[in-house]
């Protein structure tokens, strides 16, 4: 099988690159069939790191496209799942599991197997391959690959089909950990960064004092009366009742289309940049994203015995922030300054005494389609002039 050298080759250009890895596998499937490995069914596992994410597959079958799953972390084991062989391999930690499917004594100790054997297939076995990855260490300490594979040729895997099988998974071991590390570190990234800072991490942007600025239509919002709640409630239910905030604001800014920049303490900075649509687009959604956020309170406080609601004041106004690496060479952060964020708060810190959630700027008034209210004009600390500010109705 001289022509799995070809296999190999393709595998490392693929390593060498930013394959989707469930496309790569079901190629290198049908390449393997082109070198008369006769697998007509193969399944691809790999665990992750991820805040929403445990692990994925790539399901793969001879003459169909390849179906790839992610399985969430809080997503419940399926009985499916317990009784798998692929499951036994990996708490057995078993070099090989083969089945013979067509031998009279063929021992089905896996419901899968005979589902296998009803369809036709011949021969089953799954092959792990470990290697060190970053991963959140459970029920399943090893992380790798594992692939399970499924013949329905008459005598099953030959041991040429065997040893082609093993070699070319080696192989293709080496381009998924280029691949899901490169996943993974993007994860990580725009995780704690946000997809537009981590972007720019990723894309060079690391070095003390790189920065850049962007205009756009900002989300700033802060809890209310967090001091006594946290004093209340103490750090491990209060953490609870914060990040059930941060759901409810940050989570409406991402849902409308926004990027959350920073968690300030208790409070929550998200943009809606304009290089890439116009300012009443922007304003559009930030407004969806306040009406959002209303609403996701309103649903927390329902469904809560706490004496202590949840509530937040928000700003909306447009501006310009600038993203810079600030701190010292070795130890960076990736932040947001500039005085359109410092003006936001400002704005933001004055809903206590106008009595209205949610504030805008006149820029922002002027598109909010007939909602706004005007309730004055106002100085902000630190800027010339007094500036108008609405209510959103």
């Amino acid at each position: 099988m001289a022509e799995i050298d070809d296999i190999e080759d393709w595998l490392i250009g693929q390593a060498l690159g930013s394959p989707d890895l469930a496309s790569m596998f079901a190629e290198m499937c049908e390449r393997l069939r082109l070198c008369h490995v006769p697998v007509d069914r193969a399944m691809l596992t790999w665990s992750t790191l991820h805040p929403l994410i445990e692990a994925e597959y790539a399901y793969w079958e001879n003459g169909s496209t390849v179906h790839h799953e992610r399985i969430a972390h809080a997503q419940a084991e399926t009985e499916e799942w317990l009784n798998s062989p692929v499951r036994a391999v990996l708490i057995n930690r078993e070099p090989m599991l083969r089945r013979r499917l067509t031998n009279a004594n063929a021992p089905y100790d896996y419901p899968l197997l005979s589902e296998l054997s009803e369809n036709g297939y011949t021969d089953y076995m799954v092959l792990p391959t470990e290697f060190e990855l970053p991963a959140i260490k459970g029920e399943y300490p090893n992380t790798g690959i594992i692939v399970s594979w499924a013949t329905r040729e008459e005598n099953g895997f030959s041991d040429d089909a065997l040893t082609a099988i093993r070699y070319i998974q080696k192989r293709l071991a080496l381009a998924a950990r280029a691949t899901i590390e490169g996943q993974i570190t993007r994860t990580i990234a725009e995780t704690y960064l946000g997809k537009i800072a981590g972007g720019k991490v990723l894309n060079g942007q690391i070095r003390h004092g790189d920065g850049e600025t962007i205009d756009a239509v900002i989300y700033f919002s802060d809890m209310r009366h967090s001091t006594a709640i946290a004093e209340a409630l103490g750090p491990d239910d209060y953490l609870t009742w914060l990040n059930a905030y941060f759901e409810a604001t940050g989570g409406a800014v991402l849902a409308n289309g926004g990027e959350v920049l920073d968690f300030i303490g208790d409070a929550v900075l998200g943009v809606f940049p304009t290089d890439q649509q116009s300012i009443a687009s922007a304003v559009t959604k930030a407004i969806a994203s306040a009406d959002d956020t209303r609403m996701r309170l309103q649903t927390v406080n329902a469904g809560s015995s706490n004496k202590y609601p949840l509530k937040a004041g928000i700003a909306l106004s447009v501006g310009s922030v600038m993203f810079g690496n600030i701190g010292v060479s070795d130890r960076l952060t990736f932040s947001v300054i500039g005085q359109s964020v410092h003006a936001a708060a400002r704005i933001e810190s004055l809903t206590k005494t106008v009595g209205s959630d949610v504030l805008m700027t006149s820029d922002v008034a002027r598109l909010a389609g007939g909602r706004s209210r005007p309730v004055g004009e106002f100085e902000l600390g630190g800027f010339t002039g007094r500036k108008p500010l609405f209510a959103l109705e």
